[in-house]
């Protein structure tokens, strides 16, 4: 039987100067094939090359990935400052309707770190551009030195609304993630819900109120240990239902509980 297809949206990269390349990390499309049980297909995020009723109508659901570039602040109506770093405007159009129609179509997508944030865009909200440099606020970069296994390391709590879908999947209402991002929601978008926080306040993951399908996601990196972590698990494993729920032409399950 055919898995369902699940699009990991990609980031463009520039390889010794001259070669460019459309890319998708390891541990996402293994999180995808090994957790989520879907067929993990990278996409070239490029309106030039793919539009979103094609990928609608290819894809099941969509892994809205981490990447450098952040969404430009001209699609939430603010000027560019060096603060708001690298940009990916050929991302930018690609993913921000995609976004859009799924939440209207029921259609499921994971958004995660960048995602995360294009998501919050998508639906009318706002970014700060540098989260370490608010008052009060933590550095929530990912560490410039270590290992991978210390990039990655879990560094501070997230505590989730109680009763709210996070606490209800994970089954927890406290926590631990990492933390690799430099931006963060400032205004959340229409129908954007914050269900869990950081202890110095920055929202860490969300929802789209009212969406009739699988809209979760998270500020955090889901994706490293996907198969063992007790936080990623059960999101790729409601993610995965989620999206074989579309491909049965079923509306998909915002909630399902696995152990």
């Amino acid at each position: 039987m055919a898995r369902p297809v699940v699009g990991i949206i990609s980031n463009s990269h520039l390889i010794q100067d001259q070669y460019h390349t459309h890319a998708g990390g390891t541990m996402t499309c293994q999180a995808v094939a090994e957790v989520a049980g879907a067929l993990p297909l990278i996409v070239p995020a490029d309106p030039r090359l793919v539009s979103v009723a094609e990928l609608l109508e290819t894809c099941d659901g969509f892994v809205l990935t981490g990447g450098r570039p952040n969404v430009h602040p001209e699609e939430y109506g603010e000027e560019p400052t060096e603060a708001h770093g690298a940009f990916d405007r050929a991302r930018d159009a690609v993913t921000l309707p995609l976004v859009r129609a799924c939440v209207e179509r029921g259609q499921p997508f994971l958004g995660i770190c960048r995602g995360f944030q294009e998501v919050n865009v998508a639906m009318g909200g706002t970014l700060h551009p540098e989260i370490r440099d608010l008052p009060g606020r933590m550095n929530h970069r990912m560490p410039p030195d270590g290992t991978l296994e210390e990039k990655f390391a879990l560094r501070h709590p997230v505590r989730f609304v109680p009763g709210g879908v996070f606490h209800r999947l994970i089954g927890a209402e406290e926590v631990m993630t990492n933390t690799l991002h430099g931006q963060g929601i400032h205004r959340p978008g229409r129908r954007i819900v914050i269900e869990g926080v950081a202890p110095d306040g920055t929202p860490e993951a969300i929802h789209v109120e009212g969406a009739p399908g699988f809209t979760l996601s998270v500020q955090w990196h889901p994706e490293w240990n996907a198969a063992n972590d007790p936080v990623s698990r059960p999101l790729f494993r409601a993610f995965g239902a989620a999206v074989a729920d579309w491909a049965a032409g079923r509306r998909p399950a915002v909630l399902r509980r696995s152990a």
